[in-house]
């Protein structure tokens, strides 16, 4: 059911990229034949529903020498208190969390010349006060040591410092009303479909949908739909109302296109930068972020570029055009007006009740079905949020 360098310069203090944010970040001058950046904007802590601060990026590796590097182990460290090991990935936890370039696993951590690998990384702190102001990273492993090297040998060195002390992460009203909405997709694992989506798009890569959500309806027994699952009339989400979760402004709609037949996706050879979201609209929510409804009903879209909107206001329908295989409403924020050349933030919304899990083993079964019923489980427990992320396949009920 379910992507010429410089002489070894001498070891002094080197300004850091994240100087942007807050104070500058600085690390000591090093040769660096593997490079160390990250994918898209900086992101902030955001409080998931299981009462822990998650901070989720992705790292580019790239081996800029003509000698095989190998990466061996990453380390995030608290930037004030670089003896403080908050995540080391090594051994078989580096490679699950690392893809290609074409977003595919790996099953090595070896770096021909010019070749590059993305990790991604997930730190969970049991409370605010635990996250650090700003991250660095430790890497080790071998390669060129020196510019003049032509065999590998061993490396280490600390660089990508990163300032964790963001603005908070917006807090939206509910984009769908009423009970067993399940987050599929959502934050913070890998095993979704959004979480690895990093695209080249616009010169760069980015991941737009780090945080996305598809919001999926279940009834109380867990299941999807009633009725045939071949028609999209069988599903409890569909032609559902789509609501703005912010006062806003709409600055691009799609309309027209037909809703895919659920249980397959579309041909991949008709899917473009254009379509691949269905009918959808795209709101600016000021200060520099917006947000994205995709899969959208034909016909049913209220508003238009240009119009401003209210939160709580209906823009849509659900339905199940672009690409998908089944009725879902998906929705991202992001840094951009471009769906794909943006990168995704994390958000909360600001009050909702928490209905408990559906079962994640099964749900990501190879033999899955969509018209099976699906465990409820107890997840991060049941009752009133505020202000939280909800986290993969948790169940909500909106207001």
């Amino acid at each position: 059911m379910r992507n010429p360098i410089a002489p070894l310069a001498l070891l002094l203090v080197a300004l850091a990229p994240s100087a942007a944010f807050g104070r500058a970040l600085r690390v000591p001058d090093a040769f660096t034949p593997v490079l160390v950046d990250y994918v898209g904007d900086h992101t902030t802590p955001v409080k998931g529903t299981d009462g822990r601060w998650h901070v989720v990026y992705e790292l580019w590796l790239t081996n800029a020498r003509g000698v095989p590097a190998t990466v061996e182990r990453i380390e995030v460290l608290d930037y004030d208190k670089q003896d403080r090991v908050l995540k080391s990935l090594q051994g078989a936890d580096l490679l699950a969390s690392a893809r290609d370039l074409a977003m595919q696993p790996v099953s090595d951590m070896a770096l021909d010349p010019n070749a590059a690998r993305i990790v991604f990384v997930e730190l969970a702190f049991d409370a605010k006060s635990d996250v650090p102001a700003a991250i660095v990273h430790r890497f080790s492993g071998s390669g060129a040591a020196g510019p003049a090297a032509r065999e590998p040998g061993p490396l280490q060195y600390v660089v990508a410092p990163w300032d964790l002390t963001q603005p908070a992460p917006i807090a939206l009203g509910p984009p769908l009303r009423g009970k067993h909405w399940v987050a599929i997709n959502g934050c913070c694992s890998l095993r979704g479909a959004h979480r690895g989506a990093v695209l080249p798009v616009d010169g760069d890569l980015h991941d737009a949908q780090r945080f996305a959500i598809d919001w999926m309806r279940i009834d109380a027994q867990g299941k999807l739909l009633s009725g045939d699952p071949t028609r999209v009339e069988s599903f409890l989400a569909y032609d559902q109302p789509v609501l703005a979760i912010a006062d806003a402004t709409v600055i691009e709609v799609l309309d027209g296109l037909d809703d895919q037949v659920p249980g397959s996706l579309p041909d991949p050879a008709t899917i473009t930068i254009a379509n691949v979201d269905g009918n959808h609209v795209i709101l600016d929510l000021g200060k520099g972020l917006y947000a994205f409804y995709a899969h959208l009903k034909k016909g049913t879209l209220r508003v238009k570029k240009g119009d401003r909107v209210r939160r709580g206001q209906e823009l849509a329908r659900l339905g199940n055009t672009g690409n998908t295989s089944a009725p879902h409403l998906h929705l991202q924020i992001m840094t951009s007006p471009s769906a794909l050349a943006g990168d995704g933030v994390p958000y909360v919304f600001k009050a909702f009740t928490l209905g408990g899990a559906m079962d994640k083993e099964r749900w990501y079964a190879p033999d899955s079905k969509l018209d099976e019923a699906y465990a409820i489980q107890e997840g991060d427990g049941r009752g009133p949020r505020h202000d939280e992320l909800p986290l993969d396949l948790r169940i909500v009920d909106f207001p």
